[in-house]
């Protein structure tokens, strides 16, 4: 199976695509401007992408590793006082 979120950031498959882009325009006949446009509409594209990804990855990773929130609305007062009188946590010497 393709991985691809580390192809869509790969700089060597944008480069390639515009590569092919330029060279088919070039083919056609396109001035060298509209060619250089379009090479920077796809680099721009590409970042844009490779952003997304990237910050799409570090906020699943952050997530993963995080605490689930619990507020004070939470807690029940029985809980609590059973935690205070739970010897279980102290060490014998």
């Amino acid at each position: 199976m393709i991985d691809w979120k580390s192809k869509l950031t790969s700089r060597k498959l944008w480069m390639a695509i515009i590569g092919l882009v330029s060279g088919v325009l070039l083919a056609f006949k396109v001035d060298a401007q509209t060619v250089e446009t379009v090479s920077g509409v796809i680099m721009a594209g590409a970042s844009v992408i490779a952003y997304i990804i990237g910050e799409g990855l570090i906020d699943a990773a952050g997530a993963a590793n995080s605490a689930p929130m619990i507020g004070i609305a939470d807690w029940k007062l029985e809980d609590l006082k059973k935690k205070e009188d739970d010897p279980g946590d102290v060490e014998k010497v």
